[in-house]
């Protein structure tokens, strides 16, 4: 495909996607589909009201998490000529999911102004390159601890879909992509541009940044938005750091408001939950580890093993040693 020679603003919507080594397929796909259904009428797939292209510094297949590969259709071209560089993450067990030319691209672009997104595990790269520091980044719950580990200084969430500001967005992964794209196709192309997309792709509305990921709770069913969202917070802090003023505004409740939807969804405080929580991660971390007693205890907010051992025992009826020994038995 021909690199792009037109300045953005001008025709149509123009996405240059940057695919990681083992890159998730769905995501990359939902995204670029929305795209395409909404350029044209029905299912045409023409390049009519949008363009893409798969940018790489070599012309190598991408392979994906899945085995597909992938070819590139352009060169780098100037960031300038696209109005979004998306790039599409997968699997974190990649220690160089791109090369040292690609990230000096996507700090090109940056410097050129040109929006940035991460998807998936996308967000994982831009952070490495120091592209994300001053921006909210959004990842899937199952990423979280990993982001938070290698990334401290950020500012992160797993709560929600996807986050989309004027210079940086970042998606969950997964069907959000699909969401994003389409807010994207709203805001540049028009809502019947969407329309058009998202019925075709058997999708009745697309989700907002502020919709909640779709995780059940370990523990608990609810279907309350915010509750669900507290949960998720939970679990990623873990360590016990987190106050409850803090968790209610973070869901945009005072901290009356959450106790009293906890009391109503759960009929218990939200410091139980909490505890909870905290200890149901405890329990995993016993049948699927061998770590030390203690090194447990601290993980999950204990300030010392005895400690950890009695409220364990309150809880679940027998000390987390005798658990330990029966699940392995």
């Amino acid at each position: 495909m021909k690199a792009a020679n037109e300045a953005p603003g001008a025709g149509r919507l123009k996405i240059g996607f940057i695919l990681a080594r083992s890159f998730t397929l769905s995501a990359f796909a939902l995204f670029v589909d929305t795209l395409r259904l909404a350029s044209d009428e029905i299912d045409r797939s023409g390049r009519v009201l949008a363009d893409w292209q798969v940018l790489a510094s070599t012309r190598h297949l991408i392979t994906s998490s899945c085995g597909v590969q992938v070819a590139p259709t352009s060169d780098f071209v100037d960031p300038r000529e696209l109005h979004y560089i998306v790039v599409v993450g997968g699997l974190l067990n990649n220690e160089f999911p791109v090369d040292s030319e690609t990230v000096s691209y996507l700090k090109r672009a940056a410097a050129s102004k040109v929006p940035l997104i991460g998807v998936c595990t996308g967000t994982f790269i831009l952070a490495e390159a120091g592209l994300m520091k001053y921006h909210r980044t959004c990842v899937s719950w199952l990423h979280y601890e990993a982001f938070r580990q290698r990334f401290p200084d950020h500012d992160v969430r797993a709560d929600r879909l996807f986050n989309l500001d004027q210079a940086r967005g970042s998606c969950a992964g997964g069907s959000s992509a699909a969401d994003m794209a389409a807010s994207i196709v709203r805001r540049h192309i028009s809502n019947e541009a969407e329309r058009n997309a998202l019925e075709v792709l058997q999708i009745e509305k697309a989700r907002a940044p502020s919709d909640i990921q779709p995780r059940r709770p370990p523990f608990i069913e609810c279907k309350n938005p915010r509750l669900k969202a507290a949960l998720i917070i939970m679990e990623n802090h873990v360590d016990n750091k987190l106050s409850i003023p803090k968790l209610a505004a973070s869901v945009g409740l005072s901290r009356r408001q959450l106790e009293r939807l906890f009391r109503e969804e759960t009929k218990n405080s939200p410091a139980l939950v909490y505890l909870r929580v905290r200890l149901e991660r405890a329990k995993r971390l016993l049948m699927q580890t061998k770590a030390p007693m203690i090194e447990i205890a601290i993980e999950v907010g204990f300030e010392n093993a005895s400690h950890f051992s009695k409220v364990f025992h309150k809880t679940f009826g027998q000390p987390p040693s005798k658990f330990r020994s029966e699940i392995s038995n």
